[in-house]
């Protein structure tokens, strides 16, 4: 029982040490927590997440697997996507306009799925549904194949489909400050050789302390003086009536 007891008060005693010598040196910590913050919102600001948004327009290809596939690789052609461009003022390039489009059959279906994906969330529902429109409008002269129509057009979604890492940034580099600061306070501490406690005393020189003489302040001895004076007067007074 005497065991347990003696850990336990040790365990007490290491954690009020490791609390002192973080109070002593805490002023390395708000320093190191403030550096680390800074360069984080630095870096946050100079390395923003660009937002993206995605929307899809479905339409309907009546025709059998195979040859669906060929007019799915239609939709991303350049002689579609040069129309989409102009039609919508882009300053893209064709292949730059294929590669944020997506193309896929839902399950197996007729059912055939446009997604554009791009920063703007209105420029990504015009991109989508222009894009059915003249494929449509283009697929007859190309292929001499008139049965697609749009099942349901692509709405401006204002959801994006990353997240913004910023906060996130700046939270992470305010904790590795503090772990920093707590960890470079506890290395100053190990590498410090001076006497600091009677405990240090007794591990050096391998000696009991049988004694130890407090630091005297001015004020406090200002003080006993004062209360001295005052009860020597009254005792005087005391004595002359």
């Amino acid at each position: 029982m005497d065991y347990f007891q003696d850990q336990r008060v040790a365990k007490e005693i290491n954690l009020k040490d490791m609390f002192m010598v973080i109070k002593k040196r805490f002023w390395i910590v708000m320093i190191f927590s403030v550096i680390a913050t800074a360069a984080g919102w630095f870096y946050s600001n100079d390395n923003k997440t660009v937002l993206l948004y995605e929307t899809s327009t479905n339409i309907i290809i009546n025709a059998e697997s195979g040859y669906r596939n060929t007019l799915q690789v239609i939709i991303k052609d350049t002689i579609v996507l040069d129309k989409v461009i102009r039609k919508l003022e882009l300053e893209r390039s064709p292949d730059s306009l294929a590669g944020s489009i997506n193309v896929d059959s839902i399950d197996d279906t007729q059912v055939v799925k446009i997604t554009v994906t791009d920063t703007n969330p209105e420029r990504a529902a015009d991109i989508a549904n222009t894009t059915a429109k003249v494929f449509i409008e283009e697929i007859p002269n190309i292929m001499g194949f008139e049965d697609v129509r749009v099942l349901s057009e692509a709405k401006i979604n204002p959801i994006p489909i990353n997240e913004d890492n910023q906060n996130k940034i700046i939270i992470a580099a305010f904790i590795f400050g503090i772990i920093a600061g707590v960890g470079l306070i506890f290395l100053i501490d190990s590498l410090d050789d001076s006497i600091k406690s009677e405990k240090d005393i007794e591990s050096v020189l391998g000696i009991q302390v049988l004694g130890s003489v407090s630091k005297i302040n001015k004020k406090n001895v200002n003080k006993r003086k004062n209360r001295q004076t005052k009860l020597e007067f009254r005792g005087e007074t005391i004595g002359f009536k």
